[in-house]
């Protein structure tokens, strides 16, 4: 029998094939996850509708796939209360008849290597069936780890979450000292190695193309005195531990951004070309672009004017970790406003962002470092600093009104009390 790819969405025809979670010749069970698909950057688990043995697979991780095309071809399990109800047609038909072939063998999958694999035997099958959840699946994508390493506790051999962590750690441990760099869980690449353009990496090519090419960019860069405002994070951030919540730079980074755009909705807008309108947005939704092991992404906080500090920390904190495990919705991929980048935890000072499309602007964060300077007594003080680099669309916001958002936004960072309420 056949499995189709089921609707995947409104408004949803095709998406790109990212990976099987299943085997030819493995027997799955009803709802257990057989591929992951991606659109529109959310990567999508296919569920099975049926209790049977994987036949035959027809895409590769790579491939573009529509929705009602065929993708597999299994054998129901007799007796089997499903066994009688294969995958139905879907709701929304593909453009285009499915041609790809089903007698094509499953190819050996290029990975990176994972984290250890010490301890296989040599003649262990290459792929057992790993029982997970959809974000432990996630976790182990991105930062590196073949779950079927990873010693399961759960019913059935599945790998839990703790399951997960006790491992990375052991592994950590086993790391010799200095080889484990900052914690970076970024794909740096392999000398000599060859990588495909597929998945986010992609999609976030063809979106900078797509900016690139539409946006005539300009650059301001600005320094900000910063020194209040790392000594407020200092003082909070104990009791917002203690309420469980992690305070960073970036909550205080976007209360700002919202507090210039309020005061120059020219640079919250977006460029209608078709119609010819400056569309200028009376919602905050910023975009807060985070790297992940797969490329970079951009979760949007919505209404972030109605958060307070906390409330903002909180979101901030949730939606990076979403990003990084690969469970962002598409909602929350989407409907941005303006964006904040900040690079100033891996290093660099200056930098000059791309613009999200159709956005007007973006703020890129630097580094704060530390500088002598002149204070009003004419004593020599250490001052803690952050260059703002903005990039503006020329075609919407002029040289004077980039300015003003900046320096908006550099009065309310150094001012940050004024920030805490919402």
């Amino acid at each position: 029998m056949d499995y189709r790819v089921p609707e995947l969405g409104e408004g949803v025809y095709e998406a790109e094939f990212v990976e099987w979670l299943v085997c030819v010749g493995q027997q799955v069970e009803h709802g257990q996850s057989l591929a992951e698909v991606m659109t529109d950057k959310a990567t999508v688990e296919l569920p099975s509708p049926f209790t049977g043995t994987i036949d035959q697979v027809a895409v590769q991780p790579g491939q573009t796939v529509e929705v009602g095309q065929v993708i597999l071809r299994y054998t129901p399990v007799a007796g089997a209360a499903d066994a009688l109800a294969p995958s139905s047609p879907v709701a929304v038909v593909s453009k285009r008849a499915a041609a790809t072939s089903l007698t094509q063998p499953v190819a050996a999958r290029a990975r990176r290597q994972p984290l250890h694999t010490v301890g296989r035997a040599p003649d262990e099958p290459a792929r057992r069936a790993v029982q997970a959840s959809p974000a432990v699946r996630s976790l182990a994508r991105a930062i590196g780890v073949e779950l079927r390493d990873v010693p399961a506790s759960g019913p059935d051999g599945r790998v839990l979450i703790q399951d997960l962590g006790q491992y990375v750690r052991a592994w950590k441990d086993r790391m010799p000292r200095g080889k484990s760099g900052r914690g970076n869980t970024l794909e740096l690449g392999t000398a000599g190695e060859r990588i495909k353009l597929q998945g986010v990496r992609r999609l976030i090519a063809e979106h900078m193309v797509l900016a690139k090419k539409t946006i005539p960019h300009y650059s301001y860069i600005d320094e900000c005195d910063v020194s209040a405002m790392v000594a407020l994070r200092n003082e909070l951030k104990r009791d917002y531990y203690a309420q469980g919540i992690t305070l960073t730079s970036l909550p205080f980074y976007v209360k700002a951004a919202v507090a210039a755009l309020r005061h120059v909705p020219l640079v919250n807008a977006s460029l209608d070309e078709q119609a010819g309108e400056i569309v200028l947005h009376d919602a905050y939704h910023i975009g807060i672009a985070t790297a992940t092991a797969k490329g970079l992404v951009v979760p949007v906080i919505r209404d972030a004017n109605r958060f307070d500090l906390a409330g903002l920390a909180r979101e901030c904190e949730r939606l990076i970790r979403a990003a990084q495990a690969g469970t962002l919705s598409r909602d929350e991929l989407r409907g941005s406003t303006f964006t904040v980048s900040s690079v100033g935890n891996i290093g660099g000072l200056v930098s000059t962002p791309i613009i999200h499309h159709p956005e007007v602007g973006i703020v890129a964060i630097g580094k704060v470092f530390t500088r002598p300077s002149y204070n009003d007594a004419g004593d020599i003080v250490p001052t803690r600093i952050v260059y703002l680099s903005f990039s503006f669309d020329h075609r919407v916001v002029d040289g004077g009104v980039g300015a003003i958002f900046g320096n908006t936004m550099i009065e309310q960072l150094k001012k940050p009390h004024a920030l805490l309420d919402g």
